[in-house]
């Protein structure tokens, strides 16, 4: 009876889906001395997380302290990232501007064509007015 409850044990252990008490108990029974011969295999992965439970790192791990250059080049970078976007934008308004001046420029250069088309129809006008009033004063 304690096989196959041993054996179903192993299975969830591989599918990620056993207890904390469950796995104790595979532990204790992979310590033990009466294991199956066909579960033989498994004692070694066993007894290692029993006795990999056990170190501890003794060394001391010299850490250097971070130098100044690391903080300056980190300072440099926000400035030219900050100087970057200022005269980028200064650049794209001034574009913008030159944009807008040019549509402008056309548009009154078309205003002005037409302008100048009208005044010359207006001269006819002004012609055929005058000629009326030759008319009207002769008769």
């Amino acid at each position: 009876m304690e096989l196959v409850r041993i054996e179903r044990l192993l299975e969830k252990y591989f599918e990620a889906q056993t207890t904390r008490a469950e796995e104790k108990e595979l532990k204790e029974y992979f310590s033990g001395e009466q294991v199956e011969l066909h579960l033989e295999q498994y004692r070694p992965m066993f007894t290692y997380f029993s006795s990999a439970k056990q170190e501890r790192f003794t060394q001391q791990v010299p850490l250097k302290p971070r130098t100044n250059l690391y903080k300056w080049i980190s300072v440099a970078a926000v400035v030219v990232m900050v100087a970057g976007i200022f005269f980028g934008r200064q650049y794209q308004e001034q574009k913008e501007a030159e944009f807008a001046y040019h549509q402008t420029k056309k548009a009154l250069g078309l205003l002005a064509s037409n302008l100048d088309r009208g005044t010359k129809k207006v001269a006819y006008l002004h012609e055929f007015q005058e000629t009326k009033e030759k008319i009207i004063k002769n008769n």
